[in-house]
């Protein structure tokens, strides 16, 4: 379905956000018989509804809301609406049709598009896919799960998305250049079920791509894939890394070396995964890796990562305090705790309890020598997970500013204290840039 089948016809907008509101105005601009907002009260955003998107559509709250919906001859949700809602299992019921801004959009733009998804490490890919493009003189906008919604997008040659799950689900057209970064079972509780979720995910890749290009690292995703065709970065006949003309790790394109693994300036194999499934992408695209190797490296050096992934806060003290709030799975605190082996190492977890299974945590850590401090709401469950391990120090802070006070007592100097919560930040701060903001000012505030 593309924005112009909806001419004509009467659409119903569910969301009034940022994606709501991009979607209200680029529908509008297409003739619909008639256009109306719905936010249901358990989804209710308080941004006043005016200006264009007021004159382009009515906006409809509370319960009267799903007789707007199911009256509808198309509903057009946010990815903020989960697929377990229970308008949403209705709608199905009654064969309402329901898609999304991403769908509409993607199916006037895949062509051109490179479209990143994957349970960790969708978002440092797509920006490094974009970085790098950029560099070899390939112009391209950036957009999607971390940047502007789709439907707001400038025309443009080629463009860089990153794309949640949720964005994903609805999709009928796949990018031309399909990228899956990893899967792990993450956000259950809004797509029904880790079959459902994965689903979702590689909906991505269902609708005939040109190129599907995944991370051949990846246990679960391979496991997803079969035998589907798919260049599989990181394995030997793809982008990867090993030992190199100076016999240090060097990223390689099939057996021709590129440049050595230091020059990238982020720290963990998930981001050497990472930059070999971008560097994947640029040789799909028909980027001259080889011939342009040594722009390539200056491009990579010169990557910045993302805030609140990794970030390294300075700290006189001789600790290293690392803002890694982004990791709201078990899986991607895993990552997270491998980036810094063979440092002393104190975690601190815990936040919004959405059930998960920390088993694999408990897991990963057998064999290890660390310090975990967990916060409310689920750093009791998680602590009590890991109880037995013998190289696991366990203990319990009121919050996260007590737990950064708590680290430093039990951190050497030389050693590490992550952030990594294995959790969202929801309930307890605005956002996950709050959470971040507290953790700043804590370890600012506790210097000794």
């Amino acid at each position: 379905m593309r924005l112009s089948d909806l001419r004509g016809r009467h659409v119903a907008v569910w969301g009034a956000g940022r994606e709501g509101r991009a979607a209200v105005i680029a529908i509008a601009a297409h003739g619909p018989a008639g256009l109306v907002a719905v936010d249901d009260s358990a989804n209710f955003l308080s941004l006043p509804w005016e200006g264009p998107v007021a004159a382009a559509a009515p906006l409809v709250t509370g319960e009267e809301g799903f007789a707007r919906l199911a009256a509808a001859d198309v509903v057009v949700r946010s990815p903020g609406v989960p697929s377990t809602h229970p308008w949403m299992v209705e709608l199905r019921r009654r064969a309402v049709p329901v898609t999304q801004g991403s769908a509409l959009w993607m199916a006037d733009h895949g062509d051109r598009t490179v479209g990143v998804t994957g349970s960790k490490g969708k978002s440092t890919t797509s920006s490094l896919i974009s970085h790098l493009l950029t560099a070899m003189d390939r112009p391209n906008v950036f957009g999607g799960n971390i940047g502007v919604p789709l439907l707001d997008l400038p025309e443009a040659p080629l463009y860089v998305l990153e794309l949640s799950s949720y964005q994903c689900a609805d999709l009928a057209d796949s990018p031309r250049v399909a990228v899956v970064t990893a899967l792990f079972p993450e956000h259950l509780d809004a797509h029904g079920g880790e079959r459902e979720y994965y689903r979702d995910k590689l909906n991505l890749i269902a609708h005939g791509p040109h190129t599907v290009v995944v991370n051949g690292a990846d246990p679960r995703l391979a496991l997803e894939l079969g035998d589907r065709a798919a260049v599989r970065a990181g394995l030997p006949d793809a982008t990867h890394v090993a030992s190199g003309p100076d016999g240090t790790p060097w990223f390689h394109l099939r057996d021709t070396p590129l440049f050595p693994r230091g020059v990238l300036p982020l720290v963990g194999r998930h981001n050497e995964s990472n930059l070999c499934v971008a560097l994947a992408v640029l040789d799909a695209l028909g980027v001259d890796v080889v011939g342009r190797k040594d722009s390539l490296a200056v491009a990579v050096a010169g990557f910045q990562g993302l805030a609140h992934r990794l970030t390294e806060i300075p700290d006189p003290s001789g600790i290293t305090f690392v803002d890694d709030t982004l990791a709201t799975s078990p899986y991607a605190a895993m990552h997270a705790i491998d980036a810094y082996e063979g440092r002393p190492l104190t975690v601190i977890v815990g936040g919004t309890d959405r059930g998960l299974d920390y088993t694999p945590l408990r897991d990963h850590l057998a064999e290890r020598e660390i310090t975990v401090i967990g916060i409310p709401d689920s750093g009791p469950r998680i602590v009590e997970a890991l109880a037995g391990l013998s190289g696991v120090r366990t203990e319990l802070a009121e919050d996260l500013v007590a737990a950064v006070g708590l680290s430093r007592k039990l951190t050497p100097a030389g050693g590490v204290v992550l952030l990594s919560p294995a959790a969202p930040s929801y309930g307890r701060f605005r956002n996950f840039e709050h959470r971040s903001e507290v953790f700043a000012q804590a370890v600012a505030d506790t210097v000794r």
